[in-house]
Formats: structure tokens, sequence, C-alpha cells
């Protein structure tokens, strides 16, 4: 029979049916749900139930059961999905959303099949009815076999499935309770062995602690042996250092005794120094009077000789107290010594090119006599040519200051140039040393003019006293080290060169900016000027030079001169970028007249004032009157006028009127 060789696949179709798939969670006691309500469903089979009721015989089906109403009504409040039923006594009533709904799809007859799809097709609606008449016939009851055994194939399936269900469940509270039981033991195993672990834990303390005790008093007595040795032992050292001090004095006191040997030699070897130094002082001395042609030569000798043997004097002044002559002091008298024997070389090769030039200079005298004679008469109408015309032009403005004035003005710069050509050599060396002694000496006469500032007491003295020591030739200290302009043969002229640059500077920048700076700089300058005049005649030679103005002098430009040469000349800054601006030019030559004002109205306070200044006001009211008798130039006459006239020495400190 062909329904019986289906039935494990019907039980499989239920088995997947909504109830097959009925999931049971082992917290419904606890939600409150019944474990079995799924069960109370009315059952319905999957749409695979349509499938095997379509390989079942459609005579089989109709015998012992009939439709109790027609399957698809055609009322229009009834769409084409309405459900339809199929009664049965021996089993529930199914739904047409269940699977069953397509058995009634193949319950109609299959002769009128063709009919009605027909008939459906041209009405738009399915006729699933297979009878046409509008009344529905009475309900038959299912009592098929094969139906009445599948329905109790599937009671006995969910009694089973519900079976199964109860002894799942106690087997998982069995599972539960055993689980909680276990849990309780092994938490309790647990606590014993924590309470063991804790008192061994105390055991072990309790052992270290009494370990520790017994190691502390161990080590307690092995520190009270090593301090009783250890004491033993800085008493043999206490011993022998004892023996060693006594040792060292006696070494020590043989040391002094060679040192005050050695001090006595370097003494008697410094007397022998400064004797021959003096006797070649006398031996110069006694020279310079038979060069009458050449007395600036031989002073700059003198001055030299002068300046090594107060050297000398320095540092036997230093011993004279009761101390020995170090080693550093022997260098600076052999030093000295050997540039005092220089000096007197030079001086004696001097004298000969002097003798020489005498003789070539009295030759040419009586050439130049002879000469003169035939000249005087055309010179003498010439003279009165141009004192007729210098009548004529002192009757209005100058354009040029005196001869006298041009005069003095080229001797300074002739000296200047000389003064140059004396360190030309140590401009021009290659040596590293020598190099180094340069940038030394530079260092130390340009660095104390920079500090000079608005300050008073004993700072400015300070500054003042370390310039003058190194134009002395004494050591000074500059940068850490110990300088010494007697350590080159040209080392004072170029200290006094380079300072007298940075006088002018000062004026040039500071003064410029600064104009109450005039004083204190000016002081010192001043200072400087009454003890070493050689200082003060390259100021003015530097002045003249930067600020012609300062003469006062208009320099004429000169054929072949170009027109930057000239401006260099008037004093301008003349650079790549171009020519100074005018107000920086003024603001420049402004600052070099006030500074040159103060020199001329102040002195040194702590110096000799019983003399007269070295550049004193005459040479002020000199340079007012030619400056007011000469042709005014725009802008320049009438600014430093007002900035000669405006300098007025306040009471400031050691600054005062000449």
């Amino acid at each position: 029979m062909p329904a019986e060789s289906l039935r494990w696949s019907t039980l499989e179709a239920l088995k997947n049916s909504p109830k097959g798939r009925l999931k049971y969670s082992p917290d419904w006691l606890e939600k409150g749900e019944d474990v079995l309500s799924g069960c109370s469903m009315p059952p319905s089979l999957p749409a695979i139930s349509g499938l095997i009721l379509t390989r079942l015989s459609p005579q089989s089906l109709l015998k012992p059961c009939s439709l109790g109403s027609p399957l698809r009504d055609r009322s229009p409040g009834i769409s084409a999905g309405a459900p339809t039923s199929v009664s049965c006594p021996t089993s529930p009533k199914l739904s047409a959303a269940s699977p069953l709904s397509p058995l009634a799809r193949l319950l109609r007859p299959p002769a009128n099949t063709e009919g009605e799809e027909e008939q459906e097709a041209s009405n738009g609606e399915p006729e699933l009815s297979p009878v046409a008449s509008p009344t529905p016939p009475p309900a038959i009851s299912l009592l098929s076999p094969q139906l009445t055994h599948m329905a109790g194939g599937i009671r006995i399936c969910e009694e089973q499935h519900r079976a199964k269900a109860k002894a799942e469940l106690r087997q998982r509270q069995e599972l539960q309770e055993k689980l909680v039981a276990a849990v309780a033991s092994r938490e309790f195993e647990q606590l014993k062995r924590f309470e063991e672990l804790m008192e061994l834990k105390q055991r072990q303390e309790y052992q270290s602690m009494r370990d520790m005790m017994e190691k502390e008093a161990q080590e307690s007595i092995g520190r009270q042996e090593k301090l009783k040795e250890e004491q033993r032992h800085r008493a043999k050292i206490l011993n022998l250092r004892l023996r060693e001090v006594e040792q060292q004095r006696l070494r020590e006191a043989e040391l002094e005794r060679q040192r005050q040997a050695e001090g006595r030699e370097r003494l008697r070897a410094l007397n022998a120094v400064q004797e021959e130094v003096l006797q070649l002082n006398q031996l110069l001395e006694a020279s310079t009077p038979n060069q009458a042609s050449h007395v600036l030569d031989m002073t700059s000798y003198s001055t030299r000789a002068n300046q090594l043997c107060s050297q000398v004097s320095e540092v036997v002044r230093t011993t004279a107290e009761g101390n020995f002559p170090s080693v550093e002091d022997m260098v600076v008298a052999e030093r000295a010594l050997q540039d005092m024997r220089l000096l007197i070389r030079a001086m004696q090769e001097e004298a000969a090119r002097a003798q020489e030039r005498r003789r070539r200079e009295e030759e040419e005298e009586a050439r130049r006599k002879q000469a003169e004679l035939q000249a005087k008469q055309e010179e003498q109408k010439k003279s009165a040519e141009r004192s007729a015309k210098e009548k004529i032009r002192k009757q209005g403005l100058q354009t040029k200051a005196e001869d006298s004035t041009l005069k003095w003005h080229q001797e300074l710069q002739d000296f200047a140039d000389k003064c140059t050509l004396s360190f030309e050599e140590l401009n021009n060396t290659k040596d590293l040393q020598t190099k180094k002694l340069k940038m030394e000496l530079q260092k130390a006469a340009t660095i104390p003019v920079s500090q000079i500032s608005s300050i008073s007491g004993s700072k400015l003295k300070e500054i003042f006293d370390k310039i003058d020591k190194l134009l002395c030739g004494r050591p000074v200290q500059s940068g850490g080290k110990s300088v010494s302009a007697s350590h080159h043969p040209s080392g004072l002229d170029f200290v006094s060169y380079k300072l007298a640059e940075k006088f002018v500077k000062q004026g040039e920048e500071e003064v410029a900016s600064h104009h109450e700076a005039a004083f204190p700089i000016a002081v010192v300058a001043v200072g400087l000027w009454e003890l070493h005049p050689k200082v003060g005649d390259l100021i003015l030679a530097h002045l003249h030079r930067k600020c012609p103005y300062s003469v006062p002098h208009y320099p004429p430009m000169k054929d072949g001169t170009s027109i930057e040469e000239y401006q260099r000349i008037l004093g301008y800054r003349v650079e790549d970028s171009g020519v100074e601006v005018q107000d920086s030019f003024l603001k420049r030559m402004s600052g070099m007249i006030r500074l040159y004002a103060a020199i001329i109205q102040l002195r040194w306070p702590h110096g000799n004032r019983q003399g007269e200044s070295p550049h004193g006001l005459n040479h002020g009211w000199r340079w007012l009157a030619q400056m007011l008798n000469m042709e005014p130039l725009a802008d320049v006459t009438a600014t430093l006028l007002f900035d000669f006239l405006e300098v007025r020495p306040c009471c400031r400190g050691p600054v005062s009127h000449s």
C-alpha cells in the first residue's frame, strides 16, 4: 500500500515541523513557563506533506471522507487565499495556513481539471470546488484506516517526545545537584588548604625571624671583631703617617734651603741685570745730545729705554720687601735687558744712518743755497703779490684754514703714518706666536676703553691705571692672561696707535648716541695725554683723519680724485651699497666734535695739575675763530658749531673744568 511505505517520510516531516523543532530551556521553571505548553497546540503539517499526499490515490481519500464545505467561496468578501477545513472525528481541526492546505487542492476530480482551469483563467479566479452546486454537501467523517494510523503515530511520537523531555529535565536537575555538591566540597577543601597554608606561613615567619636574630647576633660579634682589627690597623697607619710627616718636614726644610740659595742666586743675577740696564741707559742718554738733527727719533729711544728701566725697577721693587725674585721675574728682567741691547743697537744704527744723511744734506744745502740766491729776487716779487692778494682775501670769508693750522695738521698725519710703519712688521708677520701677541695687545688696549661709561670714582681710576700700565710696558691682565707691550720691539707703537684709534671710534659711536659719555671718555684721554704725549698726538691725527672739520679744514677736490674717494676724504662712509646718508654722517661728526670739545675743557683730576693742559682752551678758541671765518657748509657748519658750544662739563665725579 503506498501510504504504508510513506509512513517514515511522514514522521520525518512531522519532526521538521515547528512542533518537532521545539527547543527546551533549563531555566523554564525559574521563568514560570509551562514545559509542555507547546504540545497543547493543534498539530500542523509542513509543506512537504502535500507532496506525500499527491502520491496517494484520490479514490482512497474520497471514499471514507468528503469535503465539509466548498474550498473556495466565490463571494467577493473572501480572498483567493481563504482558509479551508477538513473535519475528521479522530484528528483535530486543521487551519488553512497549516501544511494540510495543499490537500484541498488535490481532492478535486481529475476530469474537470482542464475545464476548471480554463474557467478560472477566463474569470480571473481559481475554482477550487469540485461540485458546481451552490449548496454544500453534508460533512463526512474521515474514517480512513491510513489516516487513523497516521494520527496514532503522531500521538505516539508526541508522547515519546514529551517523555524524553521530562527525562532530560530530570537528568539536568540531577546534574545540577551534583555540580552544586561538587562545588561545595571543592570550596570546603580549598578553605582547609588555605588554613593549612596560613599556618605554614606563620611557622615559616617565626622560623625566619629566629634565624634572623641568630644571624644578627653572629654579625654583631663579627663587626666587633672587625672593629678591633680596624683599630689595630689604624694605629699602625697613624704611626706610619707620623714617620712620613717627619720625613716630609725634613725634605721641606731641605727644599727651603735650596729655594733660599736659588733665590739669592736669582737676586744677584737680577742686580747684575739692573746694573747693566742702567749702564746701557746712561750710554743712551750720553749719545742723545749728539744727535741734534734727529731729536724726535732719539726721544723715542730714550722713552723706550726709560720704560725698560722702569720695568726692571718694578721687578726689583717686589724683591725689596724681603721676597726673592721668581723665575717669571727673571724672565721679564732678562727680556728687558735683551730689549735694551736691541734698542742700543738700533740707536747706533740710526746714528750711523743720521750721519750719512747729514753729510748728504750738507752737500745738497750748498747746492740749494746757490739756487736760492738766484730765485730770491723772484720770490720777493711773488711774496709781495701774495701779500696783496692775502689782504684782499682776508677782507671776506676764507675758503680754507690758515697755513699754520694746515701745517700742524700735516705734521700730525705724517707722525701717524710713521707710527704705522714702525709696527708694519707686527701687522704683516706670519709667525703664530707674534700674531697671538698682536691680538692680545689689541684687546688689552681697546677693551678698557670700551668699558668707560658715565661712571666715576675708583672704577674710572682703575681703567686709567690699567691703560697707563700697558703704555709703560708693564704686564697687565687681559682675558685671564698676562700681556705686556714690551714683549715686542714695536709693541708700544702698536698699542698707542690702536688706543688712539679706539678713543676716536668711541666718540664716533658711543658719544654720537649718548652725549653724556663724552666726559668720562675725554677725561681718561686727557690723563693719558699728560703722561704719554705720543698718544695725544695720535688721537688728534685719527680725529683729523675721520673728521677733517675738527682741524677745521674743508679738503678741496684734487684733479684725478674720484667722487667716492673725495667723499671718504670729507668723512663719509662709502660702501658697496652706496654713500652714507646725511643724517648718519652728521651724527658721527657731532659725536667726534663733542669728544674734542670735552678734551679741550677737561683735566685728569688725579694727576699733577701744576703744568698746562696738553690741549687746552686756547685750541678751542682757535678752532671756533677759524670755523667762523670760513665759508659755511650746508648742514655741517651749523651742526658742528651747535654741538661744540653745547658741550659743558657737569659736576660728575672726576670730571672737572680745565
